[in-house]
């Protein structure tokens, strides 16, 4: 547990009421303010002469780092200085490798398989992190290759080995699991050095379902890197898209940039949908709309992440928003559609919004993003 500006004020001479309070020695006007300086590492703990040696100890301790951080080529892996995330926030996510053998006669597919793959998700496009070819021997200019393209990363078996992860190599999942949340605990409660390595799983070879369920549950406690010694596409999809609502900091609100998206090539003439930047609404709407058998275009309105209802209430989403960024987007020059669908649970603003946005007709939607598709189709009919 960090130790807080008040933990720290209690072994003060102001909290002890002894000679010396607030004496200014240590440059701070107030016992106090040093302490809450001290707490935030802002001045050094020497600088108050008069301390005893039980807070020292205390505060060494308290600033050791928790869990050792490793970087290859820009991709941070560890750091971790928390077990919960609502505690602070997790700060690097679990890093997904895959390993090629290149003695096998089918390994350059294999690695342009992988490298090929992608996600694309709320504005970023998400790729297996690391490639760690086995068996290299003296394909040396593979690796020098490889290594000039930004992602994935490559490493060869002998660089991953040496970079000092603690690495299980699973067998038993009990035992696995076992091991990742008393390493974690150590490093995080104890600050024990002998535990803050990040910890890197070797997953044994086996079905796709069982790998991604156990892997799933190392990806949550504690795993900072995922070795697989096959790749499946289906099981890194899922991974990805669990990770990314694992390692979101909570403090802030999961959103997508605002802007005009664009759904299965539209042209001009193309119907067009408008909805708030929240990534939940954004990701439900977007997925209707690439399912559509017609073109479309998303207009998403800032409206600092909150969803329709919410941010409605809280007038972050209203005509004068709507009208600032239909005229940011350019709509009117870009598109010939003059019909924007908005979101049914914002039927009442339809009036309002045709008075601030007269180049437009509103129409109002769907309550669910589920029932698009049949709302299109009907549209479509008149």
């Amino acid at each position: 547990m960090e130790l807080s500006g008040l933990q720290i004020f209690k072994y003060t001479p102001a909290a002890k009421k002894l000679q010396h309070t607030n004496c200014k020695d240590c440059g701070c006007p107030t016992c106090m303010i040093f302490s809450m300086k001290l707490a935030k590492q802002q001045i050094e703990i020497d600088k108050c002469p008069y301390l005893d040696e039980e807070l020292k100890d205390l505060y060494l301790q308290n600033i050791r780092q928790a869990q050792k951080t490793i970087e290859i080529n820009g991709l941070k892996i560890g750091g971790e200085d928390v077990l919960f995330r609502h505690e602070k926030t997790f700060n690097n996510p679990t890093a997904l490798a895959v390993i090629v053998d290149c003695s096998i006669y089918d390994y350059k597919s294999k690695i342009k398989e992988i490298c090929d793959f992608e996600l694309k998700w709320a504005n970023e496009i998400f790729k297996v992190d690391l490639i760690i070819l086995k068996n290299l021997k003296d394909n040396l200019e593979l690796l020098k290759k490889s290594k000039e393209q930004s992602k994935p990363i490559f490493v060869s078996y002998e660089e991953f080995k040496a970079l000092g992860f603690n690495i299980i190599e699973e067998q038993d999942f009990q035992v696995t699991k076992n091991l990742l949340i008393e390493t974690r605990c150590k490093a995080i409660i104890e600050k024990d050095e002998n535990y803050s390595a990040p910890t890197c799983v070797v997953m044994k070879k086996d079905d796709e379902y069982s790998v991604c369920a156990r892997a799933s549950y190392y990806l949550c406690k504690y795993a900072n890197m995922i070795v697989f010694q096959a790749f499946d596409k289906n099981t890194l999809l899922s991974l990805i898209m669990l990770r990314q609502n694992i390692y979101t900091d909570p403090n802030k609100t999961l959103q997508v940039d605002s802007g005009l998206y664009e759904f299965n090539n539209p042209d001009k003439t193309s119907i067009i949908f408008l909805t708030t930047n929240f990534a939940l609404t954004y990701y439900a709407v977007a997925s209707e709309l690439e399912s559509l058998p017609v073109p479309s275009y998303l207009i998403v309105v800032p409206a600092q992440g909150m969803s329709v209802l919410t941010a409605w209430s809280a007038e972050t989403f209203n005509p004068e928003v709507v009208k600032q960024t239909l005229e940011k987007l350019d709509i009117k020059n870009k598109i010939d559609t003059r019909k924007i669908i908005i979101p049914g649970l914002l039927g009442e603003m339809t009036e309002e919004l045709q008075q601030y946005c007269s180049d437009f007709e509103f129409i109002k939607g769907t309550n669910e993003a589920s029932d698009i598709s049949k709302f299109v189709e009907k549209l479509l009919k008149k």
